[in-house]
């Protein structure tokens, strides 16, 4: 096409403008955020944002939570003591074994949410705690915060445990024939809550949640290797002597479960270079 003057005219008008545009932008001052004097703030700060990149959101807001659920919101008193929960039992065996720092660093989720109290569904379970495609973990029952309390000790490390697993499974997918081992023993979408934890065990479970789905099988195992102290004992070794079908039907169910649990310690170990036993043991002698 033949350029006329005006072309040539529109063509340097374009470059003084796209030349003008860019000086300015490179000459718009910094917009300074002033950091929080909010004691709570500052303890997030230094010890989650700064250190693992971790947001920890405990002030209440719409959009953390279903509108449909019912909630409470934290107590300002909890959240320290809470997090130092989270420092001691779940940061701290992680980045004290090899390979569990950056593992840790690099799988950790971008927030943590805190709330008050359970969250209440209308199908009349609750609602222990949620991860969101490896980006946010949130926690309930904060208010309830009792150390001496084993019944919310556990509960709150099962959750955890459970929800940190959930990013392993996103990221790497589960372990190879993890969906074979005990294929006819899951449950319909739903119905999970209508079986007993011996019912569950005969099925190769350690819980009936875990009957829910392969995924939530794979973090239900992972959590209650990781906090029951007698996990061995409930779920993995034989009982002996067995005198009925029902001691039959539960070492039947506890093959399953070594079959499972030998599977997901060799696939942490794989492909995050993390050994699970070390992290239980430390969590352990923690508890003890």
């Amino acid at each position: 096409m033949k350029r006329t003057t005006a072309h040539i005219l529109i063509l340097l008008t374009l470059i003084a403008f796209i030349a003008c545009y860019e000086e300015e932008k490179l000459n718009v001052p910094m917009e300074e955020v002033t950091p929080s004097t909010d004691t709570i703030d500052q303890y997030i700060q230094e010890n989650f944002i700064d250190r693992y990149g971790v947001a920890v959101r405990y002030k209440f807001v719409d959009r953390y939570v279903d509108q449909t659920k019912r909630v409470s919101p934290p107590s300002r008193e909890v959240v320290i003591p809470m997090l130092e929960f989270l420092n001691e039992f779940w940061i701290d065996p992680y980045i004290s074994v090899p390979n569990g720092g950056q593992f840790f660093r690099t799988h950790v989720p971008a927030e943590v949410v805190f709330i008050g109290s359970s969250i209440f569904n209308e199908d009349g379970t609750i609602t222990l705690g949620t991860a969101d495609a490896g980006a946010r973990i949130t926690l309930t029952e904060v208010n309830d915060i009792d150390i001496a309390n084993q019944d919310w000790v556990f509960r709150q490390l099962g959750t955890i445990y459970h929800e940190f697993a959930h990013i392993v499974h996103q990221r790497y997918n589960l372990p190879s024939n993890f969906q074979q081992i005990s294929p006819d023993g899951y449950t319909s979408a739903g119905s999970w809550y209508n079986l007993s934890e011996e019912e569950a065990l005969q099925r190769g479970f350690v819980s009936p949640y875990g009957t829910s789905s392969f995924n939530e099988d794979f973090a239900e195992t992972v959590a209650f290797f990781l906090y029951d102290p007698d996990f061995y004992d409930n779920y993995i070794n034989d009982e002996t002597n067995c005198l009925d079908a029902e001691c039959e039907a539960r070492n039947e169910g506890r093959a399953k479960i070594r079959t499972k649990y030998n599977a997901i310690v060799a696939h942490y170990k794989q492909v995050t270079g993390v050994d699970l036993l070390l992290v239980r043991e430390i969590i352990q002698n923690k508890l003890n």
